[in-house]
């Protein structure tokens, strides 16, 4: 029988073994993003639902909106800065251009170090299938499979051969969403039951990791697939839910069902994640853990300059500032002095400052499984 020393390997060959893997590892997560490509909803819009609503403008188009960082309306749902904003911003890279603002790709250099197909009110599953469930989506058609689709179609038009594209995409970092969020938020709202919901679940994660795989053929290496935020903690969602029952809330004030729920979904997609890491061992899947990177403004907001967690920044009235028949801008609406000062913009998305804190924790690697701390790329 060998001896326990003839097994083992020496102090030369551990240190070279580790010098190694040490060396793979930090090539992966430490490198610089040629591009970001963008798939989502309103968390992640960046102005195409504006721009497809040309003739019929919603509220994102006017001011308050954008006010704080841009000084003008962008599309964007929020007083200025989203997610995706800050990702870009830490790589690098210039801020996400809206697909939508040029189609017809007239010129589509501007696309070759980024492009956003997120729409507001988008949904990983089609309005089709959503309709035979009794969900009617009045927002958008551009489901996930769509903003696929656009994709494959630009594709051509920024690289010249299928290999060049496949370094496009191995280059890019890919933000798969938020998306999924909206198949939920219309179903509570609409009164569809808890048995359709949570049937739900399982199709729209799979629409996501089938959408990842594609990519995957595509050439595409590094993504980054957010879970969902507290919805028991969105104003628009407990003003529609509110209740006497002073049980039905955490101590922050949040509606535990809802949060309950957004756990469930949260913790399917991390397994069906890591299922797809054990199938893909080098492409870079990361789970953005967007609810614990979010809960830091509700435990201690004081600690982060926040005075309002709950309370809408823009929006009607009533205890969260919430008009379920009017939307930030319109008439009648007001704003805060301090949108800086609150989590919530609009009942339904977060302002620029709170979407600064939240990146932080998924920008340092803090809120991702696995941790992928992202490199600092700007210049």
């Amino acid at each position: 029988m060998a001896s326990l020393y003839s097994l083992c390997l020496s102090k030369q060959q551990l240190f070279g073994i580790l010098l190694i893997l040490t060396f793979f590892s930090s090539s992966r997560a430490k490198r610089c993003y040629k591009s970001i490509i963008s798939f989502g909803d309103s968390l992640a819009d960046t102005g195409n639902w504006v721009i497809l609503l040309q003739r019929n403008k919603p509220t994102p188009a006017f001011p308050p909106f954008g006010g704080t960082y841009f000084n003008r309306p962008t599309g964007r749902c929020c007083d200025g800065r989203l997610i995706v904003d800050f990702f870009a911003q830490k790589l690098g890279l210039p801020l996400v251009p809206p697909y939508f603002r040029d189609a017809n790709c007239s010129n589509c250099r501007k696309f070759q170090k980024g492009v956003n197909f997120a729409v507001v009110g988008a949904t990983a599953l089609d309005n089709a299938y959503l309709a035979r469930k009794g969900i009617i989506n009045e927002l958008t058609n551009v489901s996930l499979g769509v903003q696929l689709g656009l994709l494959k179609t630009l594709l051509p038009s920024l690289c010249s051969s299928s290999s060049a594209c496949n370094e496009f995409l191995n280059n890019s970092l890919i933000l798969m969403g938020e998306i999924g969020g909206n198949e939920f938020n219309l179903a509570f709202i609409q009164g569809i039951s808890s048995e359709v919901i949570g049937g739900l679940v399982p199709e729209v994660i799979k629409a996501i990791s089938a959408a990842i795989e594609e990519l995957i053929e595509l050439g595409a290496m590094t993504f980054v697939v957010p879970g969902t935020i507290p919805l028991g903690c969105l104003p628009v969602l407990l003003t529609r839910f509110r209740t006497s029952n002073k049980q039905a809330y955490d101590r922050y004030g949040c509606l535990i069902w809802l949060n309950d729920f957004a756990h469930y979904y949260n913790e399917y997609l991390k397994k069906e994640l890591e299922s797809m890491r054990r199938l893909h061992p080098r492409i870079n899947i990361i789970y953005a853990d967007y609810y614990q990177a979010s809960m830091p403004l509700y435990l201690s907001p004081r600690s982060f300059g926040f005075k309002s967690t709950l309370t809408a920044c823009c929006g009607g009235e009533g205890p969260y500032n919430v008009n379920v028949t009017l939307s930030c801008g319109d008439p009648g609406t007001k704003s805060c002095d301090d949108p800086s000062s609150y989590v919530n913009w609009d009942g339904a998305h977060f302002t620029d400052e709170a979407h600064r804190v939240i990146s932080n924790g998924l920008l340092d690697g803090s809120c991702t499984i696995p941790r992928f701390e992202f490199p600092s790329c700007a210049s």
